[in-house]
């Protein structure tokens, strides 16, 4: 049985915010992607996930993007990866980079990845830190899969990422989008969230399904701010399937919001600049 998203569930799955809170206390995120092609998306990721209503946020790029991704927003904390992809050996510089205290991270957003075995020490290590993980784009590959079972992670994978992990590719029919969705994340014992028109997400246990049918949600960017924002409230929320649930629905409230207002001409930065106003009603001081 899967359930639909409504505000009365998803605020339930929105922590509060104490009045005398400090500095990182309402959650600390890292943001690992980029490349030389692609310093939009761990960007959008980035300043999605500040926008959802975190305190801190630490942008990882390849040194070959540092100057770009910092022009964009004085918001964000980057730190520079070593080398241009994501390799054993600069895995484990950014693991000794990591802040204390990190709540959550997410992976994969333009990353190129030119060793699978630094993608998986760095999963690895954060897990063994109790850092909770989205993972996205390029960090969604079978090597990970072993890592990952009964962890605090969510897979977000489109249609043909999914089918790459899983060797099935959803089709358009929502019965069997729900079913392929629960048969693995019960087989993995993970959260997924299969990304689309409508969104479905699944621990195996549990489903909920999120309508948007939004047809201007398809340009590129989208999905690195769902990711941003999947991250900033797991920071916050330990549970990953109510974390990814919230994501979704704020995501494609976020996004009715952008179309609305642009019509068919959104943008990601359309979609970042309508989170607020989507979480508001969410929003609790206690």
């Amino acid at each position: 049985m899967n359930v639909k998203l409504t505000p009365v569930i998803v605020k339930k799955f929105i922590p509060s915010r104490r009045p005398d809170s400090r500095k990182g206390q309402n959650g600390k995120v890292a943001v690992i992607g980029g490349s030389y092609m692609y310093h939009g998306a761990p960007t959008l990721s980035s300043i999605a996930a500040l926008r959802s209503g975190v305190d801190l946020v630490y942008t990882y790029v390849p040194n070959v993007i540092v100057s770009s991704v910092r022009a964009i927003s004085p918001n964000l904390i980057v730190v520079p990866m070593v080398d241009s992809k994501l390799t054993r050996g600069s895995a484990n510089k950014m693991l000794g980079q990591i802040p204390e205290g990190l709540d959550s991270a997410t992976i994969g957003m333009g990353l190129a990845v030119a060793d699978d075995e630094g993608l998986k020490a760095l999963v690895k290590s954060l897990l063994s830190q109790d850092v909770r993980l989205s993972l996205d784009a390029s960090a969604l590959t079978r090597s990970i899969l072993p890592l990952i079972p009964n962890a605090n992670v969510v897979l977000t994978p489109h249609a043909g990422e999914f089918q790459r992990l899983f060797g099935i590719l959803p089709s358009n029919s929502i019965k069997q989008r729900v079913s392929v969705v629960e048969k693995f994340a019960k087989e993995h014992s993970v959260t997924i969230l299969l990304k689309g028109s409508t969104d479905v997400i699944s621990n195996g246990a549990k489903t909920f399904i999120n309508p948007k049918n939004l047809a201007a949600m398809t340009v590129g960017g989208t999905g690195d701010v769902l990711s941003g924002v999947v991250a900033g409230i797991l920071a916050r929320n330990r549970n990953p399937l109510e974390s990814a649930a919230a994501a979704s629905y704020v995501n494609g409230i976020a996004g009715k919001m952008a179309q609305k207002k642009v019509g068919l001409h959104m943008v990601a930065t359309d979609l970042i600049d309508a989170i607020p106003a989507a979480m508001k009603p969410f929003d609790r001081v206690a």
